[in-house]
């Protein structure tokens, strides 16, 4: 593996590490000031208060990633979800279910850390599960 590649794989589960800690005063050691999250400057805070936001909707929230490809300076991984959010998740009404869900993301690197952010969330697997368990 490249050298390159192999180091930007390894910060990046000390990132999922951090995340799964809920290490927020960490957070910057992994993200740039200016990061990006699907095309939006968020920045550090912002991006700390969407990933706060996340873990009070979902609080056993785990990021686990699946699949891993890096090709610096860029990140891919497929994470895996098995969770069960408080309320509504992406405008359905979960609440409390248990629910299993993947979200495909790229990460590009910037000097050792996230500087943006793509992601896509299969919730269309989110909403057969609520449909087929709506059935019972």
């Amino acid at each position: 593996m490249d050298p390159d590649a192999r180091r930007i794989e390894e910060i990046y589960k000390d990132y999922l590490a951090c995340l799964n800690l809920q290490d927020w005063h960490d957070l910057g050691r992994f993200v740039t000031e200016g990061v990006c999250h699907n095309g939006r400057a968020f920045g550090l805070a912002g991006y700390r208060r969407m990933l706060e936001g996340d873990f009070r909707a979902i609080p056993d929230l785990r990021f686990q990633a699946m699949l891993i490809a890096a090709t610096p300076p860029v990140l891919a991984c497929r994470l895996a979800f098995d969770c069960t959010p408080v309320g509504d998740l992406f405008g359905m009404p979960v609440n409390g279910r248990r629910i299993r869900f993947d979200e495909h993301a790229f990460y590009r690197f910037e000097n050792g850390r996230i500087a943006e952010v793509w992601s896509i969330i299969d919730q269309a697997a989110i909403a057969r599960q609520l449909s087929a368990s709506g059935k019972n």
